[in-house]
């Protein structure tokens, strides 16, 4: 059989053969493109991000491989409207003002996007040329996500990163010029911080009335640098007053925290990350991008082969996908409410019907367990963490763990 052939195939089946769910209705879907280079791996990292050591990365063979990798994909996705786009990696700022053109055009010319959908591009400090960024702009970038954590130079050579205080503040500076919708990230319980070191990291970023803000809890995830060779970082209790500190003050700047890191002005909430926790679709295209996607019958989730070399080298022979399993009925509610239970607002009680084609019934007993527990609070129409959910949501979302 040839490929075409075993390719058409596959997608027949994948609609038409019987699934262990029944959706009456698709969820929004969302595009994910994976850049996979930056200049340097930073020591917390464990995104699939790899050291760019040549002159320059091979940027043409990856946008074909990108245009192979999403016309492979569009039999699973045809006819369906995309809402959103985030372009992440690695460092996708290290693309040429030419090369995110033409990603975004052959992304514009193969799925129905929205004419208003959220296109956010991830940006390091370090990569910021103002004529580049403005080029990006008008390409049709109108988010970008810009990688600050630290405005201490310090903390900023303890995080590895290549960027020092007067280059971060000037990153920010082009992005509001740029940009009416930007975030930037920061993390805080950093190698040997303080309160008020973390303090003044949040006001610095206030000081600019960033739209968005992702604040993180720096993890030592393991296959890292840091993990291999941990730094002192403050302890439970430093950190938790870090975190009830930065609670307490975005909101007193006008932030609503609608997720575990998550602050946005009114009107200004991640719409990609929000179909995320929502347990909506996305297609991720890229070097190792996971992709969830929801038939009638059945919940797909893929994983594209990981390495740069071998991803190009796979994509453009019409095989970039790695790893494919259909989601079991078994694990679809703690996948559910992993993602959707990170919202403070929690989740509407049909969406779980909707989105998993389960009955509520599947999950009651471990609803009236976290009840019980003080972890969440429901009635007819809404089902939501309690800040003692949010507090300990790792212990909240194992109860909907299967273990038998």
């Amino acid at each position: 059989m040839s490929q075409a052939a075993d390719t058409g195939a596959r997608v027949v089946a994948t609609f038409t053969s019987p699934g262990q769910v029944r959706l009456t209705s698709l969820p929004p879907l969302a595009l994910y493109v994976h850049f996979p280079w930056c200049v340097r791996k930073c020591p917390y990292c464990d995104f699939n991000s790899h050291e760019w050591k040549g002159e320059r990365f091979p940027e043409a063979d990856y946008l074909d491989a990108l245009r192979a990798d999403l016309e492979q994909a569009l039999p699973l996705v045809w006819g369906r409207q995309v809402h959103t786009v985030f372009i992440g990696g690695g460092t996708p700022s290290l693309l040429s003002a030419a090369g995110l053109d033409r990603m975004l055009s052959d992304v514009r010319a193969l799925l129905p996007l929205d004419a208003d959908a959220e296109i956010t591009l991830e940006a390091n400090p370090g990569t910021f040329e103002a004529a580049k960024f403005a080029q990006f702009r008008a390409s049709g970038v109108n988010r970008l996500s810009v990688g600050i954590q630290s405005f201490s130079e310090v903390h900023l050579k303890a995080l590895g990163r290549i960027h020092d205080t007067a280059q971060a503040r000037a990153a920010v500076e082009i992005a509001a010029k740029n940009f009416d919708n930007f975030n930037l990230d920061l993390m805080f319980a950093l190698p040997n911080q303080t309160l008020d070191e973390c303090r003044t990291d949040i006001e610095t970023a206030l000081s600019f009335a960033p739209p968005h803000l992702s604040l993180y809890h720096l993890t030592l995830e393991p296959n890292t640098l840091f993990a291999k060779f941990p730094p002192v970082v403050p302890d439970d209790d430093a950190s938790a007053d870090m975190q009830e500190w930065i609670h307490a003050r975005t909101a007193e700047a006008g932030y609503g925290r609608y997720e575990v890191s998550a602050y946005a002005k009114p009107n200004h909430q991640c719409k990609h990350n929000l179909n995320y926790w929502r347990f909506g679709d996305y297609l991720g295209i890229g070097a190792g991008a996971h992709t969830k996607l929801s038939f009638p019958n059945r919940i797909l989730r893929q994983a594209r082969y990981k390495h740069p070399a071998t991803f190009i080298e796979q994509a453009k022979a019409g095989t970039a996908v790695q790893e494919e399993r259909e989601v079991g009925a078994r694990d679809l509610p703690f996948e559910f409410m992993l993602n959707t239970l990170r919202l403070v607002e929690g989740f509407p009680v049909h969406s779980f019907a909707e989105r998993t084609g389960l009955p509520m019934s599947t999950i009651e007993p471990a609803l009236k367990e976290a009840e019980r527990r003080g972890l969440i609070t429901r009635d007819f129409t809404q089902i939501a963490p309690t800040p003692l959910g949010q507090r300990f949501l790792n212990d909240l979302q194992e109860l909907f763990l299967r273990d038998d």
